[in-house]
């Protein structure tokens, strides 16, 4: 299981211009790009307190509805794939692994993305933020996704590169190897389980070393 933004891909441009649109519809300062970034992986409420320290919801509202009307203008044709993804999921699916997204991110663009690049197929099961009530770090999208494989928690690695995603992983009782492909560093990393902190996905097949590691990816 795959977290999707800044696992999978890199969202940046879109994100951030998605972001400061919405902003200046509200006529709220706009956020330099290392800043927003920061955010990912939160759902959009929570980014925007964080950023704004604000929780008004009717603010909130108008920020959503303005931030989602540029996102479906210029969010998927701005994703990239990074260089390893497309290798690693073929990869897990030549090795007859199921697969899936879990993701804060809505399910349709996320599913628009992939078509996008032509590896729809490599994923057996996404689960985006309206499939759920809670967002991560909640276990609820995790477990909707193990659930729908038919699978159990004790034979699933979530690979995310956040600490929203290793909170959720470690709340679904579920491995987690943490990738340092987004703002979130090693050190950052140690304070929540992770069975390996690797820098890219192509590290899932390279340089295993530890034996609980290899009970997933070696046959």
């Amino acid at each position: 299981m795959f977290d999707f933004d800044y696992t999978l891909a890199d969202a940046t441009d879109g994100i951030v211009s998605s972001f400061n649109h919405a902003f200046s519809g509200l006529e709220i300062p706009g956020y330099d790009s290392e800043s927003i970034k920061r955010t990912v992986g939160l759902s959009l409420d929570e980014a925007f307190m964080q950023l704004t320290d604000n929780k008004d919801k009717a603010l909130i509202n108008r920020f959503k509805n303005l931030f989602g009307e540029k996102a479906d203008e210029v969010m998927s044709k701005n994703t990239v794939l990074f260089d390893d993804t497309v290798n690693t999921l073929q990869r897990l699916k030549h090795d007859g692994f199921n697969t899936g997204i879990v993701t804060t991110k809505y399910h349709y663009r996320i599913v628009e993305t992939l078509n996008m690049h032509g590896v729809l197929d490599l994923i057996d099961v996404i689960v985006g933020g309206e499939d759920v009530k809670v967002p991560k770090p909640s276990p609820e999208g995790l477990l909707l996704a193990i659930d729908s494989l038919n699978a159990q928690p004790g034979g699933v690695l979530y690979v995310g590169d956040s600490l929203v995603d290793a909170k959720t992983a470690l709340a679904a009782n579920v491995d987690f190897a943490a990738v340092t492909t987004g703002t979130t560093n090693e050190k950052e990393f140690s304070q929540y389980p992770c069975i390996r902190v690797l820098k890219n996905l192509s590290e899932l097949f390279n340089q295993l070393a530890y034996s609980k590691t290899q009970n997933y990816f070696s046959k």
